[in-house]
């Protein structure tokens, strides 16, 4: 599922290509994501200039003088830039048409949404009750230390929160627990300013290196094969059940925490261990 280092890679690689530039047309070939593609939408943006895109925990923003189209890339959906027409896919469900480019928008599995926000796109319900962004200064140890008072869930569900912090999605939560020796299963209540701290900074550091190794790979934004250029993953528990901890060679645990896989290792990540 792309996370926020994704949607961050998707939003570098295909701005150059169509900010300040007009929507010839949009073609439509299956209305039906995870919510139906509003009927309007073509009307809204056709013959519009696209001013800028940005992004918003996991979300990306299109902004025209008439409003905002909203894309979320669901579990499997993609963004890609096409200097050149292309037959279509059974996968590939819209195209924003371009003087010079389509923007195509593949999603095997249509979880992925495309709608139409209007003037006010912070009002809506998918952005209204968003926590703080990552990367940003107000996320901090001090911030999720106070968050967390008398919260009784376990940390790694917790810090998946979109209220509590926007777009740190399954596998950076895993990776930052790792990195900063918290248990997953820890109460978050239960963990000190300083465990605070370091989470904050592990989360931090772990989005930003992410977001940089996927700028390495931007010119598979217009690959013809659809790839979308995410980076390859440097990851120490996530998707590594039974295997050796790379640092003390200990067997990975594998829990399920609200339906989400969860690996850790008893040894590095000791506090909160049941």
């Amino acid at each position: 599922m792309p996370e926020l280092p994704e949607v961050e890679t998707t939003l570098r690689g295909i701005s150059p290509h169509i900010i300040g530039h007009t929507v010839t047309e949009l073609i439509i070939r299956q209305p039906r994501l995870r919510w139906p593609i509003p009927d309007e939408l073509a009307r809204q943006v056709q013959g519009k200039i696209l001013h800028k895109i940005e992004r918003r925990a996991k979300y990306l923003l299109l902004f025209f003088e008439t409003g905002c189209v909203l894309i979320h890339l669901g579990m499997s959906g993609s963004l890609r830039i096409l200097t050149s027409k292309q037959e279509a896919l059974k996968h590939d469900h819209v195209d924003f048409v371009f003087n010079e480019c389509i923007l195509r928008y593949t999603d095997p599995r249509r979880f992925g949404s495309i709608l139409w926000l209007g003037t006010a796109p912070w009002q809506h319900p998918l952005l209204a009750k968003l926590g703080p962004e990552p990367l940003a200064e107000e996320f901090n140890g001090d911030y999720l230390y106070q968050m967390s008072r008398k919260r009784q869930q376990v940390i790694k569900q917790w810090l998946m929160n979109q209220q509590v912090v926007t777009g740190v999605g399954n596998i950076y939560a895993n990776e930052a627990l790792f990195n900063s020796g918290i248990n997953p299963l820890c109460p978050a209540a239960s963990l000190s300013l300083e465990n605070y701290e370091r989470l904050a900074a592990q989360v931090k550091l772990i989005l930003s290196q992410a977001i940089r190794q996927g700028g390495t790979t931007l010119r598979n934004f217009t690959d013809s094969e659809g790839k979308p250029g995410y980076f390859k993953q440097q990851l120490n528990v996530y998707g590594r059940k039974g295997e050796p901890c790379k640092v003390c060679a200990t067997s990975l645990i594998e829990v399920r925490i609200n339906g989400r896989s969860s690996v850790y290792c008893s040894c590095c990540q000791p506090s909160g261990t049941f």
